[in-house]
Formats: C-alpha cells, sequence, structure tokens
C-alpha cells in the first residue's frame, strides 16, 4: 500500500525508503503531563514511576523545550509533533511550548485535547503556530458524551469548539469505541462528519479490542471526504483489527528509527506501548535515538505480547512498506554499534 493512501501526513513512501538510523526524526510525542478535567473511563493512565512523586504529574516547560531540542538531528529540527496528555491544555505554558516549537524549526505541530478549552486558548495556539487539532469525540449527543467523558456540561463547548477550530486548522476526531457506545458508531460518524472536520479516526478501546462490524453502511461521500475513515472502515470490513499482529506483518519495528515517545524521563517504543504499561527503553538523553534503532533491532513484534496484541494497523503497515522499500538494509548490523556522537 502507498502510505500516501491511508491519510496520515506524517506518512509517505518517500519517508518509509529514506529513515534510517541517522535521517531526519520526522515524527516525536511528548506527553506533557497526566493531569486532565476528564474521566474517560477507557483512559490509561501512566505507570508511577515516569513521573515519580511529582506534584501534577508534569513536565516542567524547560525539559519540555530541551526534550523538542534533543529531537534535532544534525541541527535539523524534528519535522512532526505532538503533545499529549493526559490533557494539555490545563497547562499555563502550553502556549509558550507551541511557539518555541515554531521557533525552533518544527512544521507540524499538533495537539491532543479533549476540547473543553475556552475556544480563546485554542486560537492563541493556531496563531503561535499549532496546526493540527485531533479531539476526542466518542459521541453524537450530550448524555452519552458526559458518560464517556466522566463529566458533565460539556457538550456545547465541545461541539462548538471542534466547528470553530476546523474552519480555522486542520483537525482529526478521536473516537474510541467501547461497549458503551459501539451500537452507535454510524451515528457518531455522520455527527462528526458534519462538523466539518478534516478526517475522523476510529479505534476499539485496548479493553475491548473487537472488529467492529455493520460499516458497510457508511456513505461514500463521507468515506472519500475522510481517508483515515475510509482506510479504517475498510480494514474492519476485511476483518481486519485495528489492532493486533498478523502473521505476514513484519517482525521488526523500523518504524522507531526516526519517530519517538517521550513521558516522564523516559523514551518508549511507541504510546501504544508505553499506555498498555510496556518498559521504557531508556532514559531521555543524547544516546536515545541509538538505544531504539539497537532495540528495533533486536526485538521480535511477533513475540512481544503488548506488541502482538496492540501494535495499530496504520504502524504495521508502515514498517511493512519500509521492509518492501528498503530490504536488505534494515539487516546492517553496523546499526548496533552507532553512538551518540553519530548523532551530533
Amino acid at each position: 500500500m502507498e502510505l500516501e493512501k491511508i491519510g496520515f501526513y506524517t506518512l509517505s513512501d518517500e519517508r518509509a525508503r529514506t529513515s534510517s538510523a541517522t535521517s531526519r526524526m520526522m515524527r516525536g510525542e511528548l506527553v506533557l503531563t497526566e493531569a486532565c478535567n476528564f474521566r474517560c473511563p477507557y483512559c490509561r493512565g501512566l505507570a508511577s514511576y515516569i513521573y515519580g512523586n511529582r506534584p501534577k504529574s508534569e513536565l516542567t516547560f524547560k525539559e519540555a523545550c530541551h526534550y523538542v531540542d534533543l529531537w534535532s538531528t544534525n541541527g535539523q529540527a524534528i519535522k512532526n509533533i505532538r503533545f499529549s496528555g493526559g490533557e494539555p491544555t490545563v497547562l499555563k505554558w502550553l502556549p509558550d511550548l507551541i511557539s518555541y516549537s515554531r521557533d525552533s524549526g518544527v512544521e507540524r505541530i499538533a495537539i491532543s485535547t479533549n476540547g473543553s478549552a475556552k475556544f480563546s486558548l485554542y486560537e492563541d495556539l493556531i496563531n503561535r503556530g499549532c496546526n493540527d487539532f485531533s479531539i476526542s469525540l466518542d459521541a453524537c449527543c450530550s448524555s452519552d458524551a458526559e458518560k464517556m467523558a466522566g463529566r458533565k456540561g460539556i457538550w456545547k463547548r465541545l461541539i462548538e469548539n471542534i466547528r470553530k477550530i476546523s474552519e480555522r486548522s486542520y483537525v482529526t476526531v478521536g473516537v474510541v469505541l467501547t461497549p458503551e457506545n459501539v451500537g452507535r458508531t454510524m451515528e457518531i460518524i455522520s455527527f462528526a462528519s458534519s462538523l466539518g472536520v478534516a478526517d475522523i479516526r476510529i479505534i476499539s478501546a485496548a479493553q475491548y479490542n473487537e472488529v467492529v462490524s455493520g460499516l458497510d453502511q457508511v456513505p461514500q461521500e463521507i468515506l472519500d471526504r475522510h481517508p483515515i475513515l475510509k482506510y479504517r472502515v475498510n480494514h474492519f470490513l476485511q476483518g481486519r483489527n485495528v489492532r493486533g499482529i498478523r502473521d505476514s506483518d513484519n517482525d521488526r519495528c523500523p518504524l522507531m528509527m526516526d519517530d519517538s515517545i517521550i513521558a516522564g524521563e523516559y523514551h518508549f517504543p511507541c504510546i501504544i506501548y508505553m499506555r498498555e504499561g510496556g518498559n521504557p527503553i531508556g532514559k531521555v538523553g543524547p544516546e536515545m535515538r541509538a538505544q531504539r534503532v539497537r532495540w528495533s533491532q533486536e526485538h521480535n513484534t511477533h513475540t512481544n505480547s503488548i506488541c502482538q496484541k496492540n501494535c495499530l494497523d496504520v504502524c504495521l503497515d508502515i514498517n511493512n512498506r519500509i521492509r518492501e522499500l528498503q530490504g536488505s538494509n534494515l539487516k546492517n548490523p553496523s546499526l548496533s554499534r552507532i553512538s551518540s556522537e553519530d548523532f551530533v
């Protein structure tokens, strides 16, 4: 599959063809805080050791800026960054972090948010350089939304924010499907599309992890408008879940070579691995990328229980595409001997 057809702008065949231990870092996700004003029943918290005993369980502004800098390769800034949590908009210094990232040369700056902040904050983030918002939308009516969010009185502001932000920036809504809302998947998709969002990302919760049925009724015009939704719906119709490795999938994760996830003082193989309680690769520092390359080479994803059950379809497809386009280049034994000096 050509990666451009999936719909995620961070993915391309060119990236799969050229990614290596020393190529430009293409994407990083920084978990800023565990604090959140929602109590979503499916949410996975962070392991206690990530932040230790810090008040509010969060990074400092200085730490966050330092981590953005560490993702630079040979003086070239990382191309895409996502800031997540918890809920990143609870941090007063978030706008300054967006400005710092923009001024550092980051091209795409994304925020994962529950959409409950005042619109004036989102507008400020846009003006400072944020150009991607991923907003949670697990329902199509206020009563269901309040159950899924664990908080009352949020529906009107959430919907108004999605509409307004979509007029000014790239917006996707994330729809997490559980036994409580899966019966209304079609209604949620139609409602989300009516809000003017760029795309809709449906995914079964880790605790649920089922192939969603009945999606053959999604109108073609909605699928054509939202490529990520179309990608996922086609997988469900084929009986392929969003999560889980197949026998034919790459047994290594070369995606990690130019992709990174940081929470607290640690870096992890991916966001899913962290959420499912997997151990970190190591502490954040100059050796971080060398450690990631070694991990990607040495760990068999087919025998790793977290990867085996939870690896996402999109990650599998890019790893398969890297294998297809690079082949034996990924087996270069010299990669196990790289050090931090290679990334200066």
